[in-house]
């Protein structure tokens, strides 16, 4: 499917705040529309959001309700999830694909939102973009990056690593970047969630990543898992097949202290150590403070030597 643009926000644009997975609280919707304000935007609460349903945020019809209403109304240019934590999976078989076509905007989100990136880039062709939740506390570097990449964007945009994740790279090593293998890579950027990848598989949801720079984090797994995750991916699709591999930030990942199991990067190792083609990890993003945005099925170049990536086109118009 022949991929599609939103348009670029402008200061003063309407931004819809939607909770499609995980319910959500009055403090985090205060930091949501802040951090919105900030921005220089304005933000817009769903009619839904404030419902309870088990661990969701509502039915699966409520938020799908709102998922739809935000594409629908003309006033919204965004809409950006404030929160991730789980039930998005729950509305890709429901959601009007050829609606969010008609009428495409921003979404922003990561983790659990991997859902929907996957679902509206196979299904809609949509552009949208892996970054910071609406509630995330904001750095100086994410705030850079969202605005660079949603609000003046440009060809072959840059992103360099955080300075803040390297220092911390002194005291905890899932922060620091290893080059597993060295070199250049160009392809479409497709990623997000490891552990949502793993859900994906077998489904018509899954996104094919032949030839693209697939990127992956996930948090609070313990190697064994990731390692399951992995060799999942790999029998399901085939993740050798990518241009390049990046990894995030997979913070509290490292396992149980004085357990024999292999460690993070030794299971990292075990799987990107048979490539021929450019891998890396500990690239800024991920469920972390300072992370990039990425658009999410545009052209991009990973630099393993210079520990860069470059956005060779805008994902936005």
């Amino acid at each position: 499917m022949r991929p599609i643009k939103p348009a670029r926000l402008l200061p003063g644009d309407l931004v819809g705040i939607i909770a499609p997975g995980g319910h959500t609280n009055e403090e985090a919707l205060a930091k949501a529309v802040a951090n919105i304000e900030s921005l220089g935007l304005r933000a817009r609460v769903a009619n839904n959001i404030h419902y309870v349903y088990g661990n969701y945020a509502g039915t699966v019809q409520q938020r799908l309700d709102d998922l739809h209403g935000m594409f629908l109304d003309p006033e919204i240019k965004a809409v950006w999830a404030i929160r991730g934590g789980s039930g998005c999976i729950a509305l890709l078989e429901h959601i009007d694909y050829r609606l969010i076509r008609a009428h495409p905007k921003v979404l922003i989100g990561y983790s659990d939102i991997t859902c929907l990136h996957l679902a509206l880039l196979k299904h809609a062709g949509l552009v949208t973009f892996h970054g910071p939740v609406a509630s995330s506390t904001l750095s100086d570097y994410a705030v850079t990056h969202l605005r660079n990449v949603l609000m003046t964007p440009h060809d072959n945009y840059v992103i360099t690593m955080s300075p803040e994740n390297a220092l911390a790279g002194e005291d905890h090593a899932n922060y620091r970047i290893r080059t597993i293998h060295a070199g250049v890579a160009t392809g479409r950027l497709i990623g997000g969630n490891l552990s949502l990848f793993s859900a994906l598989a077998g489904t018509p949801y899954a996104v094919d990543f032949t030839d693209a720079i697939l990127y992956l984090e996930d948090v609070n797994e313990e190697p064994y898992r990731i390692d399951r995750m992995m060799t999942q991916l790999q029998l399901s699709q085939g993740y050798r097949n990518a241009a390049a591999v990046m990894l995030g930030i997979f913070e509290h990942c490292e396992g149980i202290d004085g357990d024999n199991a292999l460690s993070l990067d030794e299971t990292v190792d075990q799987h990107l150590s048979p490539l021929t083609r450019p891998a890396v990890a500990g690239y800024s993003f991920g469920h972390i403070r300072h992370q990039f945005t990425m658009p999410v099925g545009i052209r991009a170049r990973l630099d393993t030597a210079q520990q860069t990536l470059t956005l060779l086109e805008p994902g936005v118009l």
